[in-house]
């Protein structure tokens, strides 16, 4: 997608040495009932006249209600600076590596950490892979020292159905190493199944539950992290292709089927909130069992409220309107964009059990290498700023 770079009076350089300092981590909260009143009206991509009522690029806002991400559960996915990660320490002053990483989104303010992956520079302290328990308790000590908590990581999910000796080993020491890193959950970013058919997805669900009982062994929340395809619609009936599949769909969307038939109490979902506005965009209309096209716009939001302690994360990526690209939407940094994060939050509720990640996929730059930690800084700013609708 084309990169649309924040506007703000700060250099990166600037921008860095007047970050904020950290408190202390807050701690988790159960899950509870759905909020009482939540709204029902659809919330779609804010028109960028919209968008201003909400928080800006250096975190001004026009809301002066409570706040809707507390300072406890501001959180960033490191891919946003994997390149701040992955960067040799010796050849610049900006940080890089892990550990040093971790120090800098402190200081801006952030409480968690969702990683994906655990590769860094050789020359970062600690060497270049820390795919390991004693990697997860290296990198445990500078979480602990900066007050940051692990919330998640998008690692190993098994390819293989039934289990193979060799995937069921590999996902337990993945859940060793989440457990020792001392998170709360372990997901990937791919789709249970990349097909649009029900019986793919009823055996999706019963892999997912298989591997949501392991993970609940070792005390570890197991969730699936989606893009847009997820959210098209489920062929279920209607007419057979020539391979004895069905055609047409009921109406109901894959990723709400697959929450039907998984057990909550093993199987949860991170919502990226940029991508589910894509699926708005895109999947609109589907062709009923009787062959007729009906109208179906997705609520986000409303798939949330629905299914609240199925969502313990989000991806909090921005976008602006670019239907150019044919996603209806192009990344942009956190609270810079037209998605309406502050009406979407307001719906969704439940403050204190959901954990919001930062996230943009084209922060790094390969011209401006302090653009992902800026990036990360705005990201910040603004998502402290939200405050509920009045």
């Amino acid at each position: 997608m084309d990169h649309h770079p924040a506007h703000t009076t700060d250099s990166p350089d600037e921008g860095l040495r007047r970050a904020l300092r950290i408190g202390r981590r807050g701690f988790l909260s159960t899950c509870t009932a759905v909020a009482a009143g939540a709204i029902a009206a659809p919330v779609f991509g804010a028109a960028p006249a919209h968008a201003a009522d909400g928080p800006v690029a250096g975190g001004r806002t026009k809301g002066r209600g409570p706040v809707l991400v507390p300072a406890a559960r501001r959180g960033i996915i490191l891919y946003t600076v994997r390149d701040a990660i992955g960067r040799d320490p010796l050849s610049t002053g900006l940080p890089s590596g892990f550990r040093a990483v971790f120090g800098q989104l402190a200081r801006f303010g952030y409480r968690q950490v969702e990683f994906a992956g655990y590769g860094q520079h050789a020359n970062a302290p600690g060497g270049a892979v820390l795919e390991s328990l004693a990697g997860a308790r290296l990198l445990r000590s500078w979480l602990d020292e900066y007050g940051l908590r692990a919330q998640g990581n998008h690692g190993f999910i098994p390819g293989s159905w039934p289990l193979t000796t060799a995937d069921t080993d590999q996902f337990k020491r993945h859940l060793e190493i989440a457990a020792t890193l001392g998170m709360d959950h372990m997901g990937t970013g791919g789709d249970p199944t990349n097909s649009s058919v029900k019986a793919d997805w009823d055996l999706a669900a019963d892999k997912w539950n298989a591997l949501g009982e392991i993970a609940r062994s070792f005390g570890v929340k197991l969730y699936t992290h989606n893009h847009d395809a997820a959210y098209g619609f489920l062929l279920d009936g209607g007419p057979q292709d020539a391979q004895g599949r069905p055609t047409r769909s009921s109406g109901v969307r894959k990723l709400e089927y697959f929450l039907k038939v998984t057990d909550p109490r093993l199987v949860w979902l991170e919502m990226d909130v940029f991508w589910a506005h894509v699926a708005q965009y895109k999947f609109r209309s589907y062709t009923a069992h009787d062959g007729s096209v009906r109208q179906d716009v997705f609520d986000p939001a409303a798939l949330v409220v629905a299914n609240d302690c199925r969502y313990p994360l989000f991806h909090a990526k921005d976008g602006v309107v670019d239907t150019a690209s044919g996603n209806g939407y192009g990344m942009v940094p956190f609270g810079t964009g037209v998605i309406d994060y502050r009406t979407f939050f307001s719906r969704v509720g439940h403050r204190t059990t959901h954990h919001p990640m930062v996230e943009q996929d084209n922060a790094p730059s390969a011209t401006d290498p302090a653009q992902s930690l800026e990036h990360a800084r705005i990201g910040y700013r603004n998502i402290a700023a939200l405050r509920r609708t009045k």
